[in-house]
């Protein structure tokens, strides 16, 4: 709730975020999710997970790895691979894919339990539309990652990656 309110300007108080932010509730029940994973229960956090997607169009998979205080702003089309892990400070926009690289039908079972999602480390900020992919692509600390921008490949700390203005 505080990393929303802090995160937006145009939030008046914190009863906002707790009533009106669609990604409070995908976060919500991804962490109850996500802890019952850690359990060893099986399917529920899945389907707990995929409940909230269907609520507010933001899908993070149970397998994620997040720190707190993380914020989604807007949310529609987000999207959180199994295997990503998200530091703290981190600010996601509308239609932020942090998802895998394709692979074969004949690497698919090989590729199952490896490191397919990003690394995405404390005090990044991603603007809309803006897909990472790849279990070996890291976004360094405190990187702004342009709205629309496809990476494949880590950047440094300190980085600011944005597609070609006019």
């Amino acid at each position: 709730v505080q990393a929303a309110y802090d995160g937006d300007p145009a939030c008046k108080n914190l009863d906002e975020v707790v009533f009106c932010y669609p990604g409070l509730d995908a976060i919500t029940v991804y962490r109850l999710a996500h802890e019952l994973l850690l359990l060893g229960v099986p399917f529920i956090p899945r389907m707990m997970t995929e409940w909230a997607h269907r609520e507010t169009g933001i899908d993070i998979h149970p397998g994620a790895v997040i720190d707190e205080y993380f914020f989604i702003d807007h949310g529609t089309g987000v999207v959180v691979g199994e295997t990503c892990e998200i530091g703290q400070h981190v600010k996601l926009y509308q239609g932020v894919t942090l998802g895998a690289l394709s692979v074969s039908r004949d690497e698919i079972n090989g590729s199952r339990g490896q490191k397919r999602h990003p690394t995405i480390e404390d005090d990044v900020t991603i603007y809309a539309g803006a897909s990472i992919h790849g279990g070996e692509t890291v976004i360094g600390r405190g990187s702004v990652i342009g709205g629309n921008v496809w990476l494949t490949k880590s950047v440094p700390p300190g980085s600011k990656i944005f597609g070609r203005g006019k």
